[in-house]
């Protein structure tokens, strides 16, 4: 059910100096960052210094390490609904709110927070957005997005004039204080704090969720198991400026191992306190322990019929559903002792358990989001059913002991405490976990999709396409899926990917249309034989961005403007004219819509260049077409990225009358040739060959003769094709356990798919080239640059240029890189 994929450990100084924070905390991020403390020892030995650090799980060595600030231990880390803030709180009450400097995931910085001063902060939470899906399992089948991931009418906490929900953070202190600061729209923060309950008391435990109707709930224990787990709500808002909070005692409950007579003290302390999810305030999961053993209690809050005295009955007799109602905690199920359980990982999927008594159909009985995680102190973890809390997986660590039935002898003595996760989270998918140990080491693990249970293939490849289409809906980062995949399932994937995405209506399709190529490019990547195909994925999504782009600068010539936008009626208009010359086409547009100043005509020439070489290499590469290995293969039969390409000559060939310096160069052994009229025409016949989906011809021979006459006519250019890819992902795929250093880059040892891609990515020595301005950047680069996080895409950080129509396309890839990817900044010296 699970297995190791990688550990990453600090390098071992003679005096380590990482020693854990107690507690230690980590937090993962639904874009696939994970955030972790330790704390660092001074040579002095004096004081300690506390560490947040910052990894994205592709390229874990590649460690943000940022000295917090925090004077006392980090207890807790929550990542914001979007993933790009982060919330540090310690044991001085303070609270720090970080995020990404530049919108690089490796450069970090704290702008705001807030504080009750000297009270330890022992839960933290982001306010809810109102913003709530549910994943329906039992529907994975279903032909629509909106049957398996449907919205749930869920009110944010706070919500601003508008409707709009306020951002802010809620926390529990140790002393029974609650703490809400809201962000204003101009960067100020508003903080209120008020006390639990008339009577404060410590708080050894807490935790925070939310309600549909926008209440928040706050749970609490004073950490012994014999004192009642205590409910709050609490309710939030805005009054004349001021933040002001209300709060409600709501029924509480005992853990059922106290009250029973047998075990009355055999648990004596609550070590975990933990709602089931952010948005499930009625159900509660409850950890008690003693030196070496703990047992877990699920419990759930129902409505329940009051029953009334049979005096009472004959009175006035209760008529209907008038019974009189409560409010009552329920146990849904106990474990049996367990070894002592050290940290818990809750599933982070909102699976919507509409069979709430525990009876799961059987197909989604193994679902990886039904689990949750419980580590224990002799390096073990298991994952237990959120409700019924029934075993469906195990991992042995290293140190911990294998199946029982090996007599106890043979079992090596482990020299030295065993170790085991201190802290640990389950990612957004539920399909890998990472656990922090005492040494501050990262282990991430993979879990299996069908839980290890022998499902058929096609089981598990369904749960994964349909993960695969959650975070395609959700936008969500798809790392943990790709752990998966193996190279023979890519295929299956892409093609059954596709399928489902075209049963969606044309709006949705529109919205989703450049994530689902980018979730095809890195399926591709993962098997040889798919592997040029990431090359048309990665041009594809270029070719949408510069045709946008490229659209958008037309501007319709007067002010009472038609219906159609200039870039509508130039797709009109050059899917209607099928001619193969250029100039007949060119004759039908208003070409006054065109004019642009020359600046901008100039500086768009190296998008305008890359449109050129691109078209020539295809048109080259047609004769020998056969080759699906070959990059480019799938464009030749794709009528709507051929149509695109044609478009975009169009408009060229108008900009090269205004500005002929803007045209692409063409290297021509003869200088009669008009090349883009050539291009143009062998461009249009092949497009008439597929321009309708359901009825694709070959193309015939004089066009392919006449595109075996390229090479002598023209250069055929080199396209610099893809990035080079340094993350762990095909690493991990024969499924060994990879071993890694914080700082330190692994060699690219037992790559196996890089042979293949070799053949597409620039030889060392060649300029190096920023992949979104196409400009060479030279074999040494100077400038700082910044590369993906996901495909490896490198662009300058700073913009060379003044030029508003390149800082428009410029300001495309500001966040993010064209595949969706997060940026990093990497070190000049990069090769």
């Amino acid at each position: 059910g699970m297995d190791l994929a990688y550990v990453c450990e600090w390098e071992k100084k003679p005096k380590s100096n990482h020693c854990p924070s107690i507690p230690l905390v980590c937090a993962w991020s639904c874009r696939n960052l994970i955030a972790f403390t330790t704390d660092l020892r001074n040579e002095e030995e004096k004081d300690l210094t506390h560490m947040v650090h910052i990894i994205d799980t592709e390229h874990p060595w590649d460690v943000y390490s940022v000295n917090s600030g925090h004077t006392e231990v980090i207890t807790c880390l929550e990542w914001d609904q979007s993933g790009s803030r982060l919330l540090s709180a310690d044991a001085d009450g303070h609270i720090k709110c970080w995020s990404m400097t530049d919108h690089l995931a490796n450069s970090w910085e704290n702008t705001v927070g807030s504080v009750v001063e000297g009270d330890p902060v022992v839960a933290l939470s982001w306010l809810h957005n109102g913003v709530k899906l549910a994943l329906h399992v039992e529907k994975s089948g279903a032909s629509n997005f909106g049957e398996k991931f449907s919205r749930v009418k869920f009110s944010p906490s706070l919500t601003l004039f508008g409707g709009k929900p306020m951002e802010g953070w809620i926390a529990v202190t140790i002393s029974g204080l609650v703490t809400v600061s809201l962000l204003k729209p101009n960067g100020q923060v508003l903080t209120a704090t008020e006390s639990l309950c008339r009577l404060r008391c410590r708080v050894a435990l807490a935790d925070v969720a939310f309600t549909g109707g926008g209440n928040i709930v706050v749970a609490t224990s004073d950490g012994s198991s014999t004192s009642p787990v205590q409910f709050y709500k609490v309710c939030v808002s805005v009054v004349n400026e001021k933040c002001k909070i209300d709060t409600e005692i709501l029924p509480s409950l005992f853990m059922r191992c106290t009250t029973d007579p047998a075990r009355k003290d055999k648990y004596p302390a609550i070590t975990h306190l933990k709602f089931l999810a952010r948005d499930m305030s009625e159900q509660v999961l409850l950890c008690a322990s003693n030196q070496n053993n703990s047992i877990v209690e699920c419990w759930s809050l129902r409505k329940e019929g009051l029953p009334v005295n049979n005096i009472f009955q004959q009175i006035s007799p209760v008529v209907g559903d008038k019974q009189p109602m409560i409010l009552k905690w329920r146990i849904l199920s106990a474990t049996n002792d367990l070894d002592r359980v050290s940290a818990v990982a809750l599933p982070k999927l909102p699976i919507s358990l509409t069979n709430t008594d525990l009876k799961v159909a059987n197909d989604t009985k193994f679902f990886p989001g039904l689990g949750l995680a419980l580590a224990f102190h002799d390096g073990s973890v298991h994952i237990v059913h959120r409700l019924s809390l029934q075993m469906m997986a195990v991992f042995y660590g290293s140190s911990s002991q294998r199946p029982v039935d090996e007599p106890t002898l043979k079992r090596p003595r482990t020299a030295g405490p065993l170790v085991h996760f201190k802290a640990m989270q389950l990612s957004w998918t539920s399909l890998a976990l990472a656990g922090v140990d005492s040494h501050g080491k990262l282990s991430m693990l993979r879990i299996s999709p069908s839980m290890g249970h022998v499902l058929d293939m096609n089981m598990s490849l369904r749960h994964l396409l349909f993960l695969l289409e959650y975070c395609m809906v959700t936008g969500y980062d798809w790392w943990d899926i790709l752990l998966h995949v193996q190279p023979s399932m890519v295929q299956n994937l892409v093609e059954k990917l596709h399928e489902e995405y075209m049963r969606q209506n044309a709006a949705l399709q529109q919205v989703l249309s450049t994530r689902i190529v980018a979730m095809k490019a890195s399926l591709c990547k993962l098997s040889s034989s798919t592997i040029a195909r990431v090359c048309d994925y990665h041009a594809k999504l270029f070719l949408i961005a510069i045709s946008c782009t490229l659209k958008s600068l037309l501007r319709p010539h007067f002010l009472n403007t038609p219906d159609k936008s200039p870039g509508d009626r130039l797709t009109e208009i050059c899917s209607k004219i099928t001619d193969v010359d250029i100039d007949k086409v060119m004759i039908n547009l208003k070409t006054e819509e065109f004019v642009l100043e020359m600046t901008t005509l100039q500086s768009l020439q190296q998008l305008i260049q890359w449109v050129g070489d691109f078209v020539l290499y295809l048109l080259a590469s047609l004769p020998n077409q056969g080759s699906p290995v070959r990059p480019g293969h799938s464009f030749l039969r794709d009528g709507a990225s051929l149509g695109m390409f044609r478009e975009l000559m169009v408009v060229i060939r108008i900009w090269g009358l205004l500005k002929p310096s803007c045209l692409p160069v063409y290297t021509a052994t003869s200088d009669t040739q008009d090349s883009m009229s050539l291009l143009f025409r062998l461009l249009t016949k092949l497009w008439l060959c597929c321009r309708e989906e359901n009825h694709i011809t070959e193309p015939d021979d004089a066009l392919i003769d006449e595109c075996c006459l390229l090479p002598s006519q023209l250069l055929i250019p080199n396209i610099d094709w893809l990035p080079i890819n340094d993350g762990i992902i095909s690493k991990l795929q024969n499924k060994q356990l990879v071993r890694l250093q914080f700082g330190k880059a692994p060699g690219l040892v037992g790559h196996t798919v890089s042979s293949q891609f070799d053949a597409f990515v620039r030889a060392p020595g060649q300029p190096k080239i920023d992949h979104l301005r196409r400009l060479h950047l030279g074999a040494y680069p100077t400038e700082e640059c910044k590369s993906c996080t996901r495909c490896g895409c490198v662009t300058m950080l700073k913009s060379p240029n003044k030029v508003t129509a390149v800082k428009q396309w410029e300001q495309r890839w500001i966040k993010n890189c064209l595949c969706g990817g997060l940026w990093r900044k990497m070190p000049l010296s990069y090769s």
